[in-house]
């Protein structure tokens, strides 16, 4: 017989989900948060993330930040990160190919230029802010190669890209004339961008978008538009972050960071290393689209779901020694949930695995000896990506 969920007696989580400092209650798989429930061990976050029903919370997250503005709100358009059922299967089927693991590897060549060009800027002082000098400003160009913006615009872009991802900040009721202008100016922009494609085919993501089709099914300039969005805010802040994540931990282990330099070829085993103990995404969140049984226990539609991805990339059911460290070994079969999993699972990650495969052991040549130089200044954990605001580092110069 199953239970109604808010029967239960349940431990209550401070904060909107589970995070890596908060005390889990051993004896319970389940427990209570303010915005609804919470699962942090990697079988219940894997099955709620590959059920259907349990859709995404990401087109809900300014209702979930206080947002009443009706204006605002009726902006929002479907885009698919959010998307749900057919509309969802639909776009991602069209789009899939666009984002294949051959396509990211197209621009391998280009990831390396720019992250050395980085590299060049900081490399004869042996120091640098590490989250400003060189995770910021490494997805921006490799998004502009992607969609085919010329290079003139990649300051443009960096702007854009900041003030679009304002919508995840704490204080996102405050900023909704920004993001609104943003859009709005990103939008004409790259309606531009399509006109100009539409005439003018180059070897770039949006002329694949533009000529991807299925039985005469295309996407529609609305459907191109929202892709190019979607790109920007699902492809930039996930990568820096990502990136300060991986080279913070890699400073604390100084001798793998020394192996990776020797041996580029764990380049690959270091991106998913990384991403399993320090996940740039630490939870995401879930909504009941109908009333859900799931182990005996019913919740109702409408109810919020927390997922602590970076508690289940530690579950020890789940991998070998998950509290160490170590870029040279497996953890086990199954794989790390940064990018998540079931529908949702991240369209880009292809991208984010090169991007990060290509900078590391670059990066690992050209900073030998690095070690942070002073406190990491960490963003807040609101509803967006973790990740360092600032990291001072100093390395052996002039590589």
């Amino acid at each position: 017989m199953a239970t109604l969920v808010s029967e239960l007696d349940l431990p209550l989580l401070e904060g909107q989900r589970v995070t890596p400092s908060t005390e889990l209650p051993q004896d319970h798989w389940l427990a209570r948060n303010p915005f609804g429930y919470a699962v942090w061990h990697y079988d219940d976050v894997t099955a709620i993330l590959r059920d259907k029903r349990w859709h995404s919370a990401a087109g809900r997250i300014p209702e979930l930040m206080g947002v009443t503005d009706e204006q605002f709100l009726s902006r929002q358009r479907v885009s698919i990160l959010s998307a749900e059922g057919d509309v969802h299967l639909r776009l991602r089927r069209l789009v899939a190919p666009a984002f294949s693991p051959r396509q990211a590897d197209r621009l391998r060549p280009f990831m390396r230029e720019v992250i050395n060009g980085l590299v060049d800027n900081v490399a004869a002082a042996g120091r640098a802010d590490f989250a400003v000098d060189i995770c910021e400003p490494y997805p921006i160009p490799i998004i502009c190669e992607l969609l085919g913006a010329p290079k003139s615009d990649w300051q443009l872009f960096s702007r854009w890209a900041n003030d679009i991802l304002e919508i995840f900040s704490i204080d996102m009721a405050q900023k909704l004339d920004l993001i609104v202008r943003t859009q709005d100016e990103l939008d004409a922009y790259t309606r531009e961008l399509i006109a100009e494609r539409r005439s003018k085919p180059a070897d770039d993501l949006l002329t694949d978008l533009i000529a991807a089709e299925e039985e005469g099914d295309k996407l529609t300039t609305d459907e191109l538009v929202m892709m190019v969005n979607a790109v920007i805010v699902g492809g930039t802040d996930t990568t820096r972050n990502q990136l300060g994540c991986a080279v913070g931990l890699l400073a604390e282990h100084p001798d793998q960071w020394a192996l990776l330099a020797e041996r580029p070829e764990l380049a690959q085993r270091a991106v998913e290393e990384t991403m399993r103990y320090f996940g740039a995404v630490r939870g995401t969140a879930r909504f009941a689209s109908t009333d859900i049984e799931y182990k005996d226990i019913v919740f109702p539609a409408g109810t919020f779901m927390s997922v602590g991805i970076a508690e289940a990339n530690r579950d020890r059911a789940v991998f070998n020694e998950p509290e160490v460290f170590d870029i040279t070994s497996s953890k086990g079969d199954q794989p790390q949930l940064t990018f998540g999993s079931g529908i949702h699972y991240c369209l880009g990650q292809a991208l984010a695995r090169a991007e990060l495969q290509e900078a590391l052991p670059l990066l690992a040549r050209r900073m030998p000896n690095l070690r942070l130089d002073g406190p990491t200044e960490w963003k807040p954990e609101g509803v967006g990506i973790f990740g360092p605001a600032h990291m001072p580092i100093t390395f052996d110069p002039g590589h």
